[in-house]
Parts: C-alpha cells; sequence; structure tokens
C-alpha cells in the first residue's frame, strides 16, 4: 500500500470508516469531525496538493451528502481521496479554507449548488448564484429539475471595501469591450499602484455539470469539447480517460500516440496565441503580428489533418476517430518551420528594451501564494511549482517520451512568457517521438455498455492540470465534476496586481491566460 496511506492509518486510524481503492483513486470515508486535521496532516505534513473537492448528492442511497477531497501524490503516480457524510437534515460541515486557502472556492460552489454550509469559511458569500437566485434551490441536488426557471428575487452583493485617504475605486466590466465573455474587477488605488483587487465572476454560468447527469454518454465527449473552447482536446481527453478507467478499456497505443499529438498541437497554438496577446498589450506590434502568424499556421495545420481548427471531434471514448498516420510528414515539415520561426520570434522580444522594461517584475505570483491557491500549468511553473500531470500521472504516451518540465521562479510575466516559450519547443519534439515511433494497429476500441463506477481522468491542458471525476449507473452520467485550470488560477490575479498600476493589468491578466468560459461551468 502506497506509503502515505499508511501514514494516514497511523495517525487517524481510529476515524477511518472505510478504504477502497480503483486504479491509482484510494478514498477513504473518514468522520467528518475530523476532516480538517486530516485535510491540514495530508496537505501540509505530507506535502500532498489538494486539487479538487466535491460533492455528491446520495440521499436515495443513505439520506446524505457526500464531500470529496481530492489530494494529489505526484511522486507515487496517486490520488488520496477523503469522503465524508453530511446529513440531509444538517447539512453543515468543517470549512478547511483556513488550514488549507485552495478550498476556498471549492467550499463556497457546494454552498451554492448543494446547499451545504462549511462552518467557518472565512468568505461565505454566494459564489455561482447571484443574489436574485432565490434561497434553497440547489441546482447539483438530484431533485432540481434541469428544466426549472427560478423566479428573481432582489438581493445585494457585499463588496470589501478598503478606505483611507486618497483610495479609490475603479470598478471595471462586467461587460467588456471586445469579444470577452463577462467578469468584474473591483480595483482599489492609492494614486497608481494598486492595494487591493476583488474579482467577480460566474456571470455566465451554464450549468455544464448538470447538463451533463441529463445526456446520453455517448454524447458528453462533444459537452466536454466545448467547456472551454481553445482547450477542446485536453477537456474531451480527460472525460474520455474518466470513461476509459470505469469500462476497463485500454485504448490502442496508435491512439495513444495520436492523442498525444493532438494534446501538444493544442499547447503549441494556445502559448503562442498567449505571447502574441502579452505582446499586443505592451503594444508591441510587430511581436505581436509575428505571434499571431504562427499560431494561424499552427490552426491551418490542425484543420488540415483532423478538420477542425480546434481540433474538435477527433477523442472517442475508446481512443479516437480518426487517423492522422498519413498527414505525418507534412505535420513534420510544417512543425519545423514554425520552430524556426517561433525561436527568431523569442530572440527578438527579449532583445527589445522596451518589452522587457514592461514585462520583467511586472505581476508577480510569489512561490508561497501559487502554493497555497493551488496555481497550475504554466502560471505555477513560472512560480516555482514544479508539477505537470504529463510526467506526475503519465496518460496517453507520454511516458514513453522524453522531455522536460520548464520551471521559473520569479513569478512575473517574463517568467509566464518563457515558460510558455521552452514549452511550445518541447511540444513540438514531442510530436516527431510520437510521429517517428507511431504504431501500426487500431486506432479506437469499441465501447457498448458502460458498467456503474467511478474514476478520475486528468490532463495536462495549455492552462494546467484539468481534472474530470465522473461517477456512473444504469449506462447514464450519475455525476460528472469538471476542474478546469482557471477555476484554481483566477484568485491569483488579486495577489499578482498588487503594487502594480492599473495600466499593467491587461498584461498581467494575459501572461496569466485565464478562461472565463472554463471557470463559468
Amino acid at each position: 500500500m502506497n506509503a502515505n496511506i499508511e501514514s494516514i492509518k497511523k495517525e487517524f486510524n481510529t476515524n477511518i470508516l472505510e478504504i477502497s481503492t480503483s486504479h491509482n483513486e484510494t478514498y477513504l470515508t473518514v468522520k467528518k469531525e475530523v476532516i480538517v486535521k486530516m485535510c491540514d496532516y495530508i496537505y501540509h505534513h505530507l506535502d500532498l496538493p489538494l486539487v479538487c473537492i466535491f460533492a455528491t448528492d446520495e440521499r436515495k442511497k443513505d439520506c446524505s451528502f457526500k464531500n470529496h477531497y481530492v489530494f494529489s501524490d505526484d511522486r507515487d503516480d496517486a490520488f488520496i481521496i477523503l469522503r465524508i457524510n453530511i446529513d440531509e437534515k444538517n447539512p453543515k460541515y468543517l470549512s478547511i479554507t483556513n488550514k488549507v486557502a485552495a478550498a476556498n472556492w471549492y467550499e463556497r460552489e457546494i454552498q451554492d449548488m448543494f446547499g451545504l454550509i462549511p462552518l467557518g469559511h472565512p468568505d461565505p458569500r454566494r459564489l455561482m448564484n447571484f443574489e436574485d437566485w432565490p434561497s434553497g434551490l440547489h441546482p447539483l441536488r438530484k431533485d432540481f429539475d434541469i428544466k426549472t426557471k427560478p423566479p428573481r428575487v432582489d438581493g445585494e452583493y457585499i463588496y470589501r471595501r478598503v478606505e483611507g485617504e486618497g483610495v479609490y475605486e475603479i470598478p471595471v466590466g462586467p461587460v467588456h469591450a471586445g469579444v470577452i465573455e463577462p467578469g468584474h474587477f473591483r480595483f482599489s488605488v492609492a494614486g497608481e499602484p494598486i492595494i487591493n483587487l476583488e474579482i467577480r465572476h460566474f456571470y455566465t454560468h451554464k450549468g455544464v455539470e448538470k447538463l451533463f447527469e441529463n445526456i446520453p454518454i455517448h454524447k458528453g465527449v462533444f459537452l466536454a469539447e466545448r467547456i472551454s473552447g481553445d482547450n477542446s482536446v485536453a477537456h474531451a481527453a480527460a472525460f474520455c480517460q474518466a470513461m476509459e478507467k470505469i469500462t476497463g478499456v485500454n485504448i490502442p497505443p496508435r491512439a495513444k500516440h495520436i492523442r498525444t499529438i493532438l494534446l501538444e498541437l493544442e499547447r503549441i497554438y494556445n502559448h503562442i496565441a498567449d505571447i502574441a496577446g502579452i505582446a499586443t498589450d505592451v503594444a508591441f506590434s510587430f511581436g505581436a503580428a509575428h505571434a499571431n502568424k504562427l499560431k494561424e499556421e499552427v490552426m491551418q495545420l490542425n484543420e488540415r489533418i483532423t478538420g477542425s481548427r480546434l481540433l474538435r471531434g477527433m477523442n472517442t471514448i475508446g481512443g479516437v476517430r480518426r487517423d492522422i498516420g498519413d498527414k505525418k510528414d507534412e505535420i513534420l515539415l510544417t512543425l519545423s518551420i514554425i520552430q524556426r520561426d517561433f525561436r527568431k520570434l523569442m530572440e527578438h522580444l527579449n532583445s527589445t528594451p522596451s518589452l522587457m522594461d514592461r514585462i520583467e517584475t511586472t505581476g508577480r505570483i510569489y512561490n508561497d501564494i501559487a502554493k497555497g491557491l493551488h496555481v497550475v500549468g504554466p502560471v505555477g511553473r513560472a512560480s516555482g511549482i514544479d508539477r505537470d500531470t504529463r510526467r506526475d500521472h503519465p496518460y496517453a504516451a507520454y511516458n514513453e517520451f522524453n522531455f522536460k518540465v520548464p520551471v521559473l521562479k520569479a513569478g512575473d510575466v517574463h517568467a509566464r512568457t518563457m515558460v510558455r516559450a521552452d514549452e511550445v519547443c518541447e511540444s513540438v519534439g514531442l510530436i516527431e517521438q510520437a510521429l517517428w515511433s507511431l504504431p501500426e494497429g487500431d486506432i479506437m476500441m469499441m465501447v457498448n455498455e458502460i458498467p456503474e463506477g467511478q474514476a478520475l481522468g486528468y490532463c495536462e491542458a495549455p492552462r494546467g492540470e484539468t481534472i474530470y471525476w465522473i461517477r456512473t449507473s444504469g449506462n447514464m452520467i450519475e455525476r460528472c465534476k469538471v476542474r478546469d485550470p482557471s477555476f484554481c488560477n483566477w484568485l491569483s490575479i488579486e495577489y499578482a496586481v498588487l503594487d502594480n498600476i492599473v495600466p499593467d493589468f491587461p498584461i498581467i491578466n494575459k501572461s496569466l491566460s485565464l478562461s472565463y468560459s472554463g471557470n463559468d461551468m
């Protein structure tokens, strides 16, 4: 048994009610009164990050709800999932946010979606259900009909106020110029420096997790692809991997290689687009135009080999839908040219003093903040967090290839730019390895019946660690928890902007590459 599990058993033996293991996931049902102490022990003593918290409505089974606390054991490619029972007649539990800051939004989400109250939470305001949403209606409870159209009620959201001589508030959004989705940013400034930022999102919450429970399983992949459009492959792959665990399907080696290629193509065009956005926001038009040209070339390649610029429609439960082996020479040639031009672009960007002056030391997220909030992906790695799901929890064909995980410590816009630049080159290398070693054989295993079960699916999307937890019953999805990387990373912007000036906010925001759509599910 995993050494960390043994340590937990030794420390909390009498408080553990049940232990079960499935794949690389160990579930420990524990007494709810010790959940704070156990999470504190796992997080601080065992040094395992909290990657997700979610609830399930199991009142039909045993008159209770259940909270699940998912910790990642990166060293052993394992997940430890604590589970507590919460009586439907007393839907309250102890908040762990004061011990593990990353729990903040999860607990508020569960309060809104399930009506479970986190006692002692430092900020118990609503998160997803806005003030005009009636009290007592919780959308992810099983007795809430997806067709419900609730009446609107009066209410007011109370923002945090920073007061003092010379302090001014600057509200931005939720409606913005351009085509981006809505989000509210409330700055407090004293002179030019920002001394506080409070964000508010979920204006376009789509009810995705409820939708998963009300559609046929075979349509789940298409819904996953549409959660965050520019991360379509990553979401679909994570969904499929969870379902493949449940069904016991080991997809063909050729399909694993093709998935890896698709995931890295998605990473390449996303990272180049982010670098283009940073150049745009510092008014470096030449660099922005060149980067956008390279991004377009990658997306045109995507369309030529799959029929979709966003690489949609390729993943399916059991493998991939179409082969791309006949496009090998075209992919290799195109990427070699793009990589050559991209390296020249980065040399030019790094040698332009006016650009470097804007991005060096700007928007710093220090390592302790990044770790405390569980900041993921390139943003976390730019702040010294050495985590990458491709390496720590290998999936697809990643365990067959050699690649480096770029990690920097500065935590500023420049560090985030350079991590992405290094990852573009690593992605090209991964695609080359996958194409040169592409196995012969099938690309899909047929899956007809979905058994009852539960499993985690995970993927290192361009923005970072993406997680799905799925439970199936009666050939339907009973519960699907989706955690996009932006749900972890949005709060970091409140720290990144401190002591910076308001005109630098767009650069900081772009360097974090945060998704409204992936967050507002």
